[in-house]
């Protein structure tokens, strides 16, 4: 195997990791908890959701080489009625089944920025599993990141997001709790009070 295909295979197994952990997130939003803040100060659980939906439809358009500038808008009315949660979980699984699907490691262009297809796998996997922390907290739920998940999104995080980014993509950088974990360090990093 050689070194792009071990990469791919890598960011591939990252956005799988990340994914699983946002799923368990998924299973406690119901439709009453959807006006709910959530750390995202923009956004509620809906609004949270929508886009989490939007970065799916992304993810798999970015494993067959290239993200459409435009997104499409929320139907006139607002969302559809029920739980958008099962949406998402589906969205989820078609992600990992398109992922799982890609065999080349190539470029993607992502607007006007080409990126390899591991490292769009790397930034979905930060966005899927910060978001899943998102929606747990919004439903009053305490589910730790997994630790070497942590870590391993922490360094990518650093590499990804920069000043340019903050404040339209991302929060201010927070200061970690002292002797913070690695899941600290990183929802700080991306501007979110890890407790």
């Amino acid at each position: 195997m050689d070194e792009r295909a071990r990469a791919l295979t890598a960011g591939v197994a990252l956005l799988e990791r990340a994914i699983d952990y946002t799923l368990g997130s998924l299973r406690v939003v119901s439709p009453h908890v959807l006006c709910r803040p959530t750390p995202c100060s923009r956004w509620n659980l809906q609004e949270l959701l929508d886009h989490m939906q939007d970065s799916f439809e992304a993810l798999n358009e970015a494993a067959l080489g290239h993200i459409a500038p435009a997104r499409r808008p929320v139907p006139v009315g607002g969302p559809a009625p029920g739980n958008p949660a099962l949406l998402l979980r589906d969205g989820a699984t078609e992600v990992l089944g398109t992922w799982a699907g890609t065999i080349e490691a190539g470029m993607v262009a992502v607007g006007n920025v080409p990126m390899t297809t591991p490292m769009v796998a790397a930034a979905g996997a930060i966005e899927i599993t910060v978001h899943g922390w998102d929606i747990a907290r919004a439903c009053g739920e305490h589910r730790p990141i997994p630790h070497a998940l942590a870590e391993e999104l922490l360094d990518l995080a650093q590499l990804f997001v920069t000043d340019e980014d903050r404040p339209f993509r991302f929060a201010a950088r927070l200061r970690p709790p002292p002797l913070g974990t690695a899941q600290d360090h990183l929802l700080a990093y991306l501007g979110r009070h890890p407790n």
